[in-house]
C-alpha cells in the first residue's frame, strides 16, 4: 500500500483537503445532491469505499438524484474523511469496509479510491452480492479486467465506471440527442481532447506513479473512449496506434503528460488527445472539446469554457447544411442516476451496457501498453 509522504506537505495537504472540501460544499448545498422528490422512500441504499478523488462528489450526486439514500462510507484518510462527513452528515464513518460488504440493506458500492484499487475493490463488492460503480479508470491493468469480467459473469452483478465527461455534463448529453435525431447525419468520426492542469501542489504521491493511475490514455484516456464508443455506435473496436511521453514533468521519472491514440470500430473513427498541460491563463482545469463529425454537419463541444468568451461550461455548437446554431443546454436533465439505479433495481441496461463499458476501458489499456514512447531531441 502506498504511503502518502505525509499527503504531501503539510501546506499540500491543507490545499488538497480545502479544494476537495471547497468542490463537495458547493454541490452538497445545491439540488444537485438532492433526490426529485426527497419525501419518497429511497429505492435504494449505497455506501462508498475510498475517496481519494473528488469525482466522488459527482458520483454520490448522480444516485442520490437516482432516488438513493447515501448510508456509510469508508475512507483511510482522517483529513479526507473528516470534509466529506461534513458535507454528507447522512453518511456514517465506519471503521472498516467489511461494515459496508457485510451490510445486507446496502446494494451499491461506489469508489474513487486510488484508481489500482478501484477494480478490486469492485471485485470484493460483487461477490459480496453488491452492484458497483467506479470512478474512472474503473481498472488500470489487462489483468484486472480480466478478473473483473469473470467475476461479473459468475455473480451477474453491475460493474459500471462513471465516464463523467459524457455522463456528467449536460452538452454531451444534448450531444446524443442531437446525433440520434440525424441532425447530421451518420457520424463519421469523433475528436476528443483532454487537457488537464498540473495544479501540483494539490496532488498526492500515487498521482505521480504509474503503477497506481495506470498511465495518462488508461486515465483520462477512458472518458475519451466511451464517447468514441457511445457516438460512434461502435460494438467492436481496435487501436491503430497510440503514443505516450513525459515531456514537461520530467521530474517525476513515472509520469506521463501527453498521450494520443487513433481508434477505429464498426460504426466509425476516432482521434484521442490526452495531455496535462493546461496554462494558469484558463479560467478553468481544462478546455476539455470534443467534435463529432457527420456525414451532414458536426457538433463541436466547449465543455468547461468558451475561449471567445460566453461565461460557464456546457457549449455546443451545431453546424448542418441548413444553420450554424448555438445550443442552450443548461436545462437538460443529467439520466444517467435515474437509469443507472433503474438497471440495479430492473436488472436492465438503460444507463451503460456491460460490454460498452468494458470495451471502453479495454480499448484505454491496449492503447495504453502498446503506445510508442515519445522521446524528443530538439
Amino acid at each position: 500500500m502506498i504511503t502518502r509522504r505525509k499527503f504531501l506537505t503539510s501546506t499540500g495537504a491543507t490545499m488538497a483537503s480545502a479544494l476537495v472540501s471547497n468542490r463537495l460544499s458547493a454541490y452538497a448545498s445545491a439540488p444537485y445532491f438532492r433526490r426529485a422528490d426527497s419525501t419518497q422512500e429511497p429505492r435504494l441504499r449505497f455506501g462508498v469505499i475510498g475517496i481519494n478523488h473528488a469525482h466522488i462528489n459527482s458520483m454520490v450526486g448522480a444516485v442520490i438524484r437516482g432516488g438513493g439514500e447515501f448510508t456509510a462510507f469508508y475512507a483511510k484518510e482522517d483529513d479526507l474523511a473528516a470534509a466529506f462527513a461534513k458535507d454528507f452528515p447522512q453518511a456514517k464513518r465506519v471503521r472498516s469496509e467489511d461494515e459496508i460488504l457485510e451490510d445486507k440493506r446496502i446494494s451499491l458500492v461506489l469508489s474513487a479510491a486510488i484508481a489500482c484499487e478501484r477494480a478490486p475493490i469492485g471485485i470484493r463488492a460483487m461477490k459480496h452480492g453488491k452492484d458497483y460503480l467506479a470512478d474512472k479508470p474503473g481498472i488500470t491493468t489487462l489483468e484486472q479486467l480480466d478478473e473483473v469480467r469473470q467475476v461479473q459473469r459468475e455473480t451477474g452483478r453491475i460493474f459500471s465506471i462513471l465516464y463523467s465527461e459524457r455522463l456528467e455534463h449536460k452538452a454531451t448529453v444534448r450531444a446524443g440527442e442531437l446525433v440520434r435525431s440525424g441532425v447530421i447525419g451518420k457520424v463519421v468520426q469523433t475528436l476528443g481532447m483532454g487537457p488537464h492542469r498540473m495544479n501540483i501542489p494539490s496532488r498526492p504521491d500515487w498521482f505521480f506513479d504509474k503503477k497506481y493511475y495506470g498511465g495518462i490514455i488508461c486515465d483520462i484516456g477512458s472518458h475519451q473512449f466511451d464517447q468514441f464508443l457511445y457516438f460512434t455506435g461502435s460494438t467492436e473496436a481496435r487501436i491503430l496506434s497510440s503514443q505516450i511521453g513525459n515531456v514537461r514533468y520530467t521530474q517525476y521519472p513515472e509520469f506521463e503528460d501527453f498521450g494520443d491514440a487513433t481508434v477505429t470500430g464498426n460504426g466509425g473513427s476516432g482521434y484521442i488527445r490526452v495531455d496535462w498541460f493546461t496554462p494558469d491563463g484558463l479560467d478553468t482545469w481544462g478546455d476539455g472539446r470534443l467534435t463529432i463529425l457527420g456525414t451532414e454537419g458536426y457538433i463541436e463541444l466547449r465543455k468547461y469554457t468558451d475561449i471567445a468568451g460566453r461565461k460557464g461550461g456546457d457549449h455546443l455548437f451545431l453546424v448542418n447544411d441548413s444553420k450554424t446554431e448555438y445550443v442552450e443546454c443548461q436545462h437538460v436533465e443529467l439520466p444517467f442516476g435515474r437509469q443507472f439505479v433503474d438497471d440495479i433495481l430492473n436488472r436492465t441496461e438503460t444507463a451503460m451496457t456491460q460490454h460498452h463499458c468494458f470495451l471502453a476501458t479495454e480499448l484505454a489499456l491496449l492503447a495504453q501498453k502498446n503506445a510508442t514512447v515519445v522521446k524528443f531531441t530538439k
